[in-house]
């Protein structure tokens, strides 16, 4: 669809910058596709729940720490069962 638009230069020219392409045409286009992908995104996220409580990184670690030494020669799971 042809379409005449103004366009600022400089929103124009960082677009082509963002988007490394070449033509204006190619960088408008990369654009309204980045748009829409992500405000497609959004409206998915509307409809997943919220997470109250997160994991730290330590305590995943910890969890794997603490997971690791049941796997120890010396214990009676030793060598770990297939999952």
């Amino acid at each position: 669809m042809k379409t005449t638009v103004d366009i600022p230069e400089k929103e124009l020219r960082d677009a082509m910058r963002f988007t490394k392409a070449k033509t204006k045409k190619e960088a408008i286009v990369k654009a309204l596709e980045d748009f829409n992908r992500r405000k497609r995104m959004a409206e998915l996220t509307k409809h997943f729940g919220t997470f109250e409580s997160l994991m730290l990184n330590e305590e995943i670690e910890g969890m794997e720490t603490d997971d690791s030494k049941s796997w120890t020669k010396g214990s009676k799971t030793y060598p770990p069962k297939p999952l």
